[in-house]
């Protein structure tokens, strides 16, 4: 990290603070964001060391008897769906919103969304509103999506269904000065993360009117989390404890290594710590599954009464840990300038709000999409789309969740994903893992069963015909 002198850090916060207003970004937003700058430009720590805190041995389970469905079927009607949908599928070679990528029999993450919403609201007789919080990268697409959408929102009491995030400039990693690109430029923008959404519901005044409809608590998950739907005993435990904050929070397997955990501080309080957050001489520890058995799904519940008046004492500005990120200006080009991004996670409240819980739920309530290996595991036979618009496990599955590792040089971006599976994916519905090197070009209908290693060490691509089956290791 460089050195700067106090004038050094003045010139710094300026330019930034004045790149702000230049678009518009709200004051709590703006103020929270040169905070963060700030103890950046300072050197302020920003890590959580192993030594500040300890593991979480156990959690409630849901299914222990834990929230009552009766109680969350009459409390429904106090309910909103958050989809947080501010992300463009960049980690598939995507400069379009995640959200409307097709990833089941056709269907976009945001027509799944709109779906399971018109299913809850009909079978409850209940007029849940929905709520996406995009990103000035995501917006104009999403808006014109929802404008076309073949199931209309239909939100209640004329709520809109778009809310966008601020933005606020990236920081060139070298010299630590804002990224100056002409303001109208995207690539010196960037959205601060999903902590922003208390920030913006508390600023744009969607906090207070959704509190005087009479909405009591949020549900906020990820729209590339399949398996976030609304339940009905997670509503009732809303209603009955009076909890200010609830996080979904699975056990960790290897292949959750590298994300965020949850863990105890000093004082016993639940809190989260993620992999930017993580001194490199603890990372061994971060990644132990076994001691760390806890990740955070990003599912969710907000007591919306107890989240305003936290907001409001702290005018606007929730005081949540900040995460250093090293990314690439151009997020298309690791090889463009280095920056950092400044980002908060809204899971990250978990330790602000005393009263705060956890629980442990099955994996099934967490099925992202983030690569092209999750991609094919959902497009594949091993999971069906029920009538309600949720995926289900395909009841002929008798194996645990597929490893995927797809030779991301080939498969990783999804145009050239796409056109190697033409007539879509493969049969997986009695495959273990599944493991490609090189090119592989699957051509009709292809079943793979068992633990299926195919290696190409050519250079020319490998044609798996029609009505293929395959098992075990092949290379060629």
């Amino acid at each position: 990290m460089i050195e700067l002198t106090q004038r050094d850090i003045d010139w710094r916060l300026e330019v930034a603070r004045e790149r702000l207003a230049a678009v518009g970004t709200t004051n709590a937003a703006a103020e929270s964001f040169l905070e963060n700058y700030r103890r950046l430009l300072h050197g302020e720590q920003t890590m959580i060391p192993e030594a500040d805190i300890t593991p979480v041995d156990r959690l409630p389970r849901l299914h222990e008897q834990w929230g009552n469905p009766d109680t969350g079927r009459r409390e429904l009607q106090k309910l909103v769906v958050v989809k947080l949908a501010g992300g463009l599928g960049t980690s598939m070679g995507l400069d379009v919103p995640k959200a409307l990528l097709p990833v089941k029999e056709g269907q976009t993450f945001l027509d799944l969304t709109l779906r399971q919403i018109r299913h809850l609201r009909e079978r409850y007789r209940s007029d849940v509103p929905v709520l996406l919080m995009c990103s000035f990268a995501t917006q104009a697409a999403l808006e014109n999506a929802l404008r076309q959408a073949d199931v209309p929102v239909g939100n209640p009491h004329g709520l809109p269904p778009l809310f966008a995030q601020n933005r606020v400039p990236k920081i060139i990693a070298d010299t630590l000065e804002p990224v100056r690109t002409a303001l109208n430029d995207p690539s010196g923008w960037y959205p601060p993360g999903h902590g922003d959404i208390y920030t913006v519901m508390w600023q744009r005044g969607i906090l207070e009117r959704l509190l005087s409809q009479g909405y009591r608590y949020a549900f906020v998950s990820n729209i590339d989390n399949l398996g976030a739907t609304v339940d009905l005993r997670l509503v009732g435990y809303m209603a009955e404890s009076g909890v200010p904050f609830l996080m979904e929070a699975a056990e960790r397997t290897a292949a959750d290594r590298k994300g965020g955990h949850l863990a105890r501080d000093a004082k016993g309080r639940l809190l989260l710590r993620e992999s930017g957050q993580c001194p490199p001489e603890d990372f061994h520890l971060f990644q132990d599954v076994g001691r760390h058995r806890y990740f955070n799904t990003n599912n969710l519940w907000l007591n919306l009464e107890a989240i305003e008046t936290a907001l409001r004492d702290s005018k606007g500005r929730l005081p949540l840990p900040v995460i250093v990120n090293r990314k690439s200006l151009n997020p298309q080009n690791p090889l463009s300038m280095p920056v950092f991004h400044l980002e908060t996670a809204a899971g990250a409240a978990l330790a602000i709000f005393e009263g705060a819980a956890a629980v442990a739920v099955p994996r099934a309530r967490f099925l992202p999409v983030k690569t092209t290996d999750d991609l094919l595991a959902v497009r594949s036979d091993i999971y069906l789309l029920a009538p309600d618009s949720t995926l289900r496990v395909n009841p002929e599955r008798r194996l645990e969740t597929v490893v995927i590792d797809l030779d991301h040089r080939v498969y990783g971006r999804l145009p050239e994903f796409d056109a190697r599976f033409p007539s879509g994916p493969p049969s997986l519905v009695r495959c273990r893992s599944l493991t490609i090197e090189g090119d592989f070009l699957f051509r009709g209908r292809v079943v793979l069963e068992g633990s299926v290693y195919l290696r190409n060490r050519s250079c020319r691509q490998i044609l798996v015909p029609a009505k293929s089956l395959i098992s075990g290791s092949r290379t060629k």
